[in-house]
């Protein structure tokens, strides 16, 4: 596709409050309030994108635009990030209201099984249940679509796109036999190493070895991506 065109589509930043924990949510596509929303134009349908590991939705934003293009913007194209994996700026704000469920806290929100209950918690409080739902998982994404078909038989769900699944014996895949000593007997060494490292590091060298990592990813730095280099963000990708 084009990258002029891709480059006129507006992505919207939101950061909610889910299930506790702050979370940045990208959007292509209507970005009001689609409780609220009473115009005749009100969408019917939204594509739902669940991040692999680690959760930057900012990742996704070539991948979102693009898809929104596709489907000449006939329906709106979100994308989350996880639970934790992405911090708000100090100065934004936080979207929630007073009565918001998803203000409740979630039981080990960072776990596999707490992601999966943080996006069944945007879905029942941000999405309307008359909005049908195309999710679009990567990576361990597709996991927590499936996970979401099993335990929400009520969402109507109507197409769930699985790209690059990450769903089962991860451990046994040629990545996973790299990563999984790692993660296990090596990852309080890995969090040591990070805090020591990053933590004193100051914002403007972080931001420039971001800004290094992007161009040789040919991504184009749209939203805040520091968290790629923050210690507890890191911590919880591991």
């Amino acid at each position: 596709m084009d990258s002029e065109i891709k480059e006129e589509i507006p992505l919207h930043e939101e950061y909610i409050l889910c299930g506790g924990v702050e979370t940045q949510v990208l959007k292509c596509g209507p970005w009001t309030d689609l409780f609220n929303d009473e115009s005749a134009h009100k969408p019917k349908l939204l594509i739902f994108v669940i991040t692999g590991n680690p959760g930057f939705s900012a990742f996704y934003a070539p991948f979102v635009k693009a898809l929104y293009s596709s489907i000449n913007r006939r329906f709106p194209v979100w994308v989350i990030s996880h639970a934790g994996h992405v911090l708000a700026p100090k100065d934004k704000k936080i979207l929630a209201a007073s009565d918001d469920p998803n203000a409740q806290e979630i039981e080990d929100i960072y776990g596999l099984r707490g992601q999966v209950e943080h996006k069944l918690a945007f879905l029942r409080t941000h999405v309307p249940k008359e909005t049908k739902l195309v999710l679009i998982g990567h990576s361990v994404g597709c996991y927590i679509s499936l996970q979401i078909l099993k335990h929400a038989p009520e969402l109507p769900i109507i197409r769930s796109i699985l790209l690059f699944p990450t769903i089962e014996r991860m451990s046994e895949s040629p990545n996973g036999r790299i990563a999984t000593p790692l993660l296990c007997w090596l990852r309080y060494a890995l969090y040591a190493s990070s805090y020591l490292l990053l933590k004193p590091c100051p914002e403007t060298v972080k931001s420039w070895f971001v800004r290094m990592i992007l161009q040789r990813m040919n991504l184009r730095g749209e939203f805040l991506v520091q968290n790629v280099l923050e210690p507890f963000c890191i911590e919880l990708a591991f």
